[in-house]
């Protein structure tokens, strides 16, 4: 799972970026975009995930700054949401693994899925391109709960697990690995009742409607009604507090995780058709629009690219079950 680099290997890891082009955009010296030629005339950004969520933000705000860079023309998007990103996984390998044109929205939330459904169509199926952003899990609950704090979320959990019910995205996703990591810190993980939604608004839903005694999301896909007084925000899963919210580890709860999104493409794609893609989306995190979107969302920049991308991806993915085995998350 992601973590924190030290300065020591953030100077490594930016010494081999450096020598593959792939330094992270904020480090770059300001360029003239005019002398920059278009690389591809028509672009689709498959998106894992219905529309509204983390990955339909993140994957229309590269697109649109792909446009506004130059490195793109114009941009097409497809939506296939279902099982953490599994199904829209397997049918972006059966129609555009060969595509040149056709990048694949991922994330650690489709790592997870991938871990606990185990489907047929894995991330080995895939090729990486670069790491994006990331965030943090919010935790939320309605305006009137009683729970205050996280640990009296834990304690809840402690003694009535089967009552407390948390809202989140898919199973094995990053909401539900936070769950978990919330009921074993409760000492009560096989007891977890999670109830997983394709996408934040359901889980908004779930909170105000009572269906729900706590629910996980990002930021962003909470920001409004926490805004509106509607729901209450507990706690963050970053180490320091973030837009106001007091971390979960700082009041004494001993949790935090972060979330990442990237891109990937076909297997099949050429190693030369990756390098124009992978340009073009550093062309992208370089534009204005880009920049004010990561913003505005709260997201924090997390370029990676090359083999740094890779490497952190088989990581990823070897971590992720052993991960869902330790927090007992059921599909």
């Amino acid at each position: 799972m992601p973590t924190d680099l030290s300065r020591r290997g953030f100077a490594a890891l930016f010494a081999s970026a450096a020598a593959a082009g792939a330094v992270p955009a904020s480090l770059w010296p300001a360029v003239s975009r005019a002398a920059e030629p278009q690389l591809i005339p028509k672009l689709r950004i498959f998106i894992p995930a219905n529309e509204g969520g983390g990955w339909d933000q993140t994957g229309r705000a590269l697109g649109a700054a792909m446009v506004a860079s130059g490195a793109v023309g114009d941009v097409a998007y497809e939506n296939l949401g279902g099982k953490g990103g599994t199904i829209g996984l397997a049918k972006y390998v059966e129609k555009y693994d060969a595509d040149p044109d056709t990048l694949l929205m991922s994330g650690m939330v489709m790592v997870g899925a991938v871990a606990l459904q185990k489907p047929a169509i894995t991330l080995a199926q895939v090729a990486p391109v670069a790491r994006l952003t990331s965030d943090y899990e919010v935790v939320a609950v309605k305006a009137d709960s009683p729970i205050k704090t996280p640990k009296d979320l834990i304690a809840q959990l402690r003694t009535d697990a089967a009552k407390t019910v948390i809202a989140g995205g898919s199973a094995g996703g990053v909401d539900h690995m936070y769950a978990g990591m919330l009921a074993r810190v409760a000492g009560n993980a096989g007891a977890l009742v999670y109830q997983p939604h394709p996408g934040g608004a359901q889980v908004v839903e779930a909170l105000e409607s009572g269906k729900a005694a706590a629910g996980i999301s990002g930021y962003s896909e909470f920001s409004e009604q926490l805004a509106s007084g509607k729901l209450r925000a507990i706690g963050v899963s970053a180490k320091r507090p973030f837009q106001g919210i007091p971390s979960v580890r700082e009041q004494g709860v001993d949790a935090d995780l972060a979330n990442w999104r990237g891109v990937l493409t076909g297997k099949k794609v050429t190693a030369e058709r990756r390098a124009v893609l992978l340009e073009a989306v550093r062309r992208a995190t370089t534009a204005e629009v880009w920049q004010k979107t990561i913003k505005r969302n709260n997201w924090d920049s997390y370029w990676m690219a090359g083999k740094d991308f890779e490497s952190f991806l088989d990581l990823d993915t070897a971590m992720a079950g052993p991960l869902i085995y330790l927090l007992k998350l059921k599909a």
